[in-house]
């Protein structure tokens, strides 16, 4: 079984329905995406599909991830698309900006190479003076900079995922949730297409469904999904870094901005950076930990004293017992390399979106880690076109 993928909506739906064997070459559905089996009925017309990620609430600047990547390419475009969305939409988000701060001078030095590459590629990016960053968050400990990121924003990622689906299932779309992707394979020679196999947890049962494009952006399964099509010259290996978040419930301190420490060369994380949430919660997170099984989402309190060093380092009167286990989440990476961009040789990872050469109708969409959220219309768009442009 490569994954079952749970989507946070209000329903579940497993009527799909059985694979035929009829010559026919209508395919029961022109479409299917990922292990959640999001899929566009053939016979209504509607061809085009749309990714949803649910990884988190910032909006990024893009400010990390090198010049020519598909990161920093995506999340530029789709953070404007994700913004524009909100606007016309109104789902809920708002403009919080974002600090990334330096205590020392090496500290100060990463914040430089940040502020020109951000100019470089013409994200709005400033430093601002210490008096004023002491005025606006009092409670901000800052010692040597302030680097500050306008563009940077939160959304309410529900709200934005329930749009998403509304607008698809408007579209003629078919939601299939809590189903279990068993095998796929391609249709028989001289035929274009896939056949998937599918199980339904409220039923022991399998079904067949066929499809004409198969695009696999199943998270956390897409490796296992990939690597079980194509041949094993051409597998990858997945990782999981795991990532916990801690709640704070005392009133005070409460910034209105978000924080974040300055970058750590070859870091598999942005550090424990202090995050709100659309009410004005705040919360710390997500750190870094490396797990070998993708379905341990258990929050590990030994990870709590270290975060609580790192968070005291910006934030020095915060009321430590009033801090607290809240969630985790695992990024599906593609390696161990940083996630902040340093030049060739450094072992960043970029999102890897592709047609797979020799498997007609299958796009692979593998990392798909942060940015993702912030980049997922644009992402959706670069799928579009491979496919039909």
């Amino acid at each position: 079984m490569f994954a079952r993928a749970l989507c946070r909506v209000l329903r579940m739906q497993c009527d799909l329905r059985p694979f035929s064997t009829s010559s026919t070459p209508r395919a029961d559905f022109t479409h299917v995406v990922g292990a959640m089996l999001t899929a566009t009925n053939s016979s209504r017309g509607e061809t085009k599909t749309f990714q949803v990620v649910g990884a988190g609430a910032v909006i990024h600047a893009g400010l990390y991830y090198g010049p020519t990547s598909l990161k920093t390419h995506l999340c530029l475009k789709g953070k404007k698309m994700m913004y524009d969305l909100c606007e016309k939409q109104n789902i809920p988000y708002r403009n919080a900006k974002k600090w990334i701060l330096s205590q020392n001078a090496q500290q100060h030095e990463e914040l430089v190479k940040t502020h020109d590459f951000a100019k470089s590629i013409g994200v709005p990016i400033h430093f601002i003076p210490l008096s004023e960053a002491h005025a606006r968050e009092p409670d901000v400990r800052v010692e040597e900079a302030v680097l500050e990121s306008p563009t940077t924003g939160i959304v309410d990622s529900h709200t934005y995922m329930s749009y998403l689906e509304s607008d698809f299932q408007s579209k003629g779309g078919d939601l299939a949730c809590y189903t279990s992707v068993e095998s796929v394979e391609p249709l028989a020679s001289g035929s274009q297409g896939w056949k998937i196999q599918t199980k339904c947890p409220s039923s022991s049962k399998t079904t067949w469904i066929t499809a004409d494009t198969l695009i696999n952006s199943a998270g956390l399964a897409a490796v296992s999904l990939s690597n079980s099509i194509l041949p094993h010259a051409r597998h990858v290996k997945p990782y999981y870094a795991k990532g916990s978040y801690y709640s704070y419930s005392a009133p005070m301190p409460r910034p209105k901005t978000l924080v974040y420490p300055a970058p750590t060369t070859g870091a598999a994380g942005l550090g424990t950076h202090l995050t709100i949430d659309m009410t004005g919660a705040i919360r710390f997170g997500p750190d870094v930990e490396w797990v070998d099984d993708p379905n341990d989402l258990s929050v590990n309190e030994s990870r709590l004293p270290a975060a609580l060093e790192e968070i005291e380092t910006y934030l020095p009167r915060i009321q430590k017992e009033k801090v607290g286990l809240d969630y985790c989440g695992i990024r599906p990476k593609l390696g161990k390399g940083g996630a902040v961009w340093k030049g060739n040789g450094d072992g960043f990872l970029d999102f890897v979106i592709r047609k797979e050469e020799g498997f007609e109708g299958f796009v692979n969409l593998l990392g798909i880690e942060s940015p993702g959220l912030t980049s997922s219309l644009a992402i959706a768009e670069m799928v579009d076109g491979l496919l039909y442009k």
